[in-house]
């Protein structure tokens, strides 16, 4: 039997550079360059597709007060944000957690186990002004496209030790597998949601919320979550910063969003 491996190497290696070469993007606001592999296009239909499947299987808030606050606020980021083809919807979900997302084209989700933290307007701002943000940067995405480049580097490396000891070869794929984890994605996962932070805390000052009130909130959620007992993971082991880290990052950007900042 022939050794297929060379031809293998050669079809991943070509796979692999036409995906370096397939698109390099500009973030809003912040300017870093990203890998964009999937179109916008694509990942607005994803995420019509997922928003559609969380209204089916998570129930709305029968609350007019709180649907009609979250769409205030949320029209007010929106109007400042950069999402070209966006279809925005602002939908607030009956449950305990204590999250909310924007997923491709516009889709925002809210759960009212958030709303004690974000206590008012400027509060949920900070929150909606975060979570556009990472659909303004197209976050989801660029973690789509980099996982693909670290599977085709996975291809490579196991095709280049075809003809190792099976012993060996798994050893090295694990560390490979490991290595990109904790080495890329948890680290660009933390980044991102960084990066989130300060375009988010931009689009709240420009829509009109004093941008001080995010420092407020995110001291509120760190306490939340020190509560919740979810302050012992290591922070290399965290898809988010730690909210200690964040109050301070955002206390470095403050100046860039004061200078942002237009009053109601």
């Amino acid at each position: 039997m022939s050794d297929s491996s060379p031809i293998m190497k050669r079809h991943l290696a070509f796979v692999l550079l036409s995906l370096l070469s397939a698109g390099c993007l500009t973030v809003p606001e912040t300017g870093r360059r990203q890998v964009m592999l999937i179109s916008s296009q694509q990942e607005m239909q994803l995420g019509f597709s997922a928003f559609q499947q969380v209204k089916k299987e998570t129930p709305a808030s029968r609350d007019p007060a709180i649907t009609a606050m979250v769409q205030r606020v949320g029209r007010r980021i929106a109007a400042v944000a950069e999402l070209p083809g966006a279809q925005w919807e602002f939908v607030v979900f009956d449950s305990k957690e204590a999250n909310a997302f924007c997923l491709p084209g516009g889709k925002v989700g809210i759960y009212t186990g958030i709303l004690p933290i974000t206590k008012d307007e400027a509060g949920l701002a900070t929150v909606i002004g975060h979570e556009i943000a990472h659909a303004v940067a197209r976050h989801g995405a660029e973690r789509m496209s980099e996982g693909l480049l670290l599977q085709t580097g996975g291809g490579l490396l196991g095709a280049g030790l075809a003809n190792s000891d099976p012993r060996t070869r798994v050893l090295v794929l694990t560390a490979y597998g490991l290595g990109a984890k904790v080495g890329r994605e948890l680290p660009h996962s933390r980044a991102q949601e960084s990066e989130a932070d300060r375009i988010g805390l931009i689009y709240m000052a420009r829509a009109g919320y004093d941008p001080e009130a995010a420092v407020a909130f995110w001291q509120r959620f760190g306490e939340h979550n020190r509560q919740q007992g979810g302050a012992g993971t290591p922070e290399f082991l965290r898809t988010h910063p730690l909210d200690t880290v964040r109050v301070q990052q955002l206390q470095q950007w403050m100046p860039e969003a004061k200078a942002n900042y237009r009053p109601h």
